[in-house]
């Protein structure tokens, strides 16, 4: 090639490599810049970096939280108070964006005819690095969608969705612990229940069993002491009672019909909640906590109980897992039936599957319809139920009354009559499975 051609088609592939950098270079930069009609930001801030949030109202009481070193909010002001976890950090994780619907203007001159001097609510967010940022929220717009809005440092004013007053326009009542009872349900090692009817104790066998210690050493039905256990944990304060309700609400409880009290006790000690009912309504006193409080019907009802209440109705234990061997004793018939693998045997002989596992869940179905004193006599039928890879043995006599006693509990469990004899006839139907009828 000529040295002339040569030197032009360099000077074309460099302008054209000038060309393609440029258009790169311009793309760039308008993929870093936001949109024309994109949303200003009036706040963006790094939740986790938030110590302290405090709501100056307009025509309320001050609110101040603050975040502790183990990243725990308690109330400062007005006065000091436990906060809600959730609530306040739904507070700040609202502040980590915020962005306007527009902006109205640029350098407004009268904040007042805004409702910004002075604000609606004022929130002030104070951050690890002991730098504030405040964000001034005022009236509702003339449409009532949005409300007016301006953060210290931005001369702007704009509107911002009323969504977003929502989140920050909270009071120390929004957001303090609104628990009655504070135990952690995963450490609790005892309860105590002084109810109308009698006192109870109930200890924790392990995480998943309860025993009933008082009036006396009984069988305890997990599923109603741990149901006790929520309706306690979950007793809470009613903050929208007012004022004036809640100084009659105070007054009532003198007069008021005690129901019970209880008392949990977990690794960090023990708490107190009074129960009593004021005509129609419930009413509580907590350790925890100061004042009289209204609480739910459920709760008031679900202390208002006897033992009889928290008692083991089953007559075994061995629940959902499957027994490795069963005797069962009707009059001077015995019948045994041992596991192997997954077979059924009795006498070295196969058992049906189907058969023998619906006379287990009659055994597993048997309930008291009640509990009684006196009444047994002699057992006319004995079962003795191995679980629990051999772990647990449960022994039971049934009287041809109805009544039951298992191992040597002193408790007698009254059965329904119709149970028994399905028993029995499930017991009979267990039979060798049918012979094969495939043909060769």
């Amino acid at each position: 090639m000529k040295p002339g051609r040569l030197l032009i088609a360099a000077v074309l592939l460099a302008g054209l490599s000038g060309a393609l950098w440029w258009s790169n270079k311009s793309e760039a930069a308008k993929a870093a810049k936001p949109p024309a009609d994109a949303s200003p930001k009036i706040l963006s801030l790094k939740d986790d970096d938030i110590r302290q949030i405090e709501i100056k109202k307009r025509d309320g009481t001050d609110t101040i939280v603050k975040k502790d070193d183990a990243g725990k909010w308690s109330i400062t002001a007005p006065k000091p108070l436990g906060a809600d976890q959730a609530s306040v950090n739904a507070v700040a994780s609202a502040a980590t964006s915020i962005s306007a619907e527009r902006v109205v203007d640029e350098h407004p001159a009268d904040l007042a005819s805004y409702g910004l001097s002075p604000a609606a609510d004022e929130v002030i967010f104070t951050m690890k690095d002991g730098k504030t940022n405040k964000l001034l929220i005022g009236d509702s717009t003339p449409a009532g969608s949005n409300v007016y809005a301006m953060t210290a440092g931005d001369p702007k004013l704009y509107t911002m969705s009323s969504f977003n007053k929502d989140s920050f326009d909270k009071s120390w009542k929004d957001l303090r612990d609104k628990r009655l009872m504070t135990f952690d349900q995963d450490k609790i090692s005892r309860v105590e229940l002084n109810a109308r009817h009698q006192d109870m104790e109930f200890g924790k066998v392990n995480q998943n069993e309860w025993q009933i210690l008082k009036p006396k050493p009984m069988r305890a039905d997990a599923f109603q002491v741990d149901d006790l256990v929520r309706k306690l944990s979950g007793a809470q304060m009613d903050t929208t009672v007012s004022d004036e309700d809640a100084k009659k609400i105070a007054a009532s409880w003198g007069s008021a019909t005690p129901v019970a009290i209880a008392k949990v006790t977990d690794a960090s000690g023990t708490q107190t909640l009074e129960v009593r009912k004021s005509k129609d309504d419930y009413l509580a006193k907590s350790s925890v906590v100061e004042g009289v409080q209204k609480v739910t019907k459920d709760l008031g009802e679900g202390v208002d109980k006897s033992v009889d209440d928290f008692r083991n109705k089953k007559l075994f234990d061995f629940g959902f897992t499957d027994p490795t061997r069963i005797e069962f004793k009707d009059g001077g018939k015995l019948r045994t039936f041992e596991k192997s693998g997954d077979k059924w045997m009795s006498n070295g002989a196969q058992m049906d599957n189907t058969s023998i596992q619906a006379f287990i869940d009659k055994l597993r179905d048997l309930t008291a319809t009640k509990f009684v004193d006196s009444g047994f006599t002699t057992p006319a039928l004995e079962i003795t139920v191995v679980s629990n890879d051999g772990k647990r043995t449960e022994h039971v006599q049934i009287a041809e009354n109805g009544i039951a006693k298992r191992n040597d509990e002193a408790s007698l469990y009254m059965l329904d009559a119709n149970a028994v004899k399905d028993l029995r006839n499930s017991a009979d139907d267990v039979k060798a499975p049918p012979p094969s009828t495939n043909k060769k």
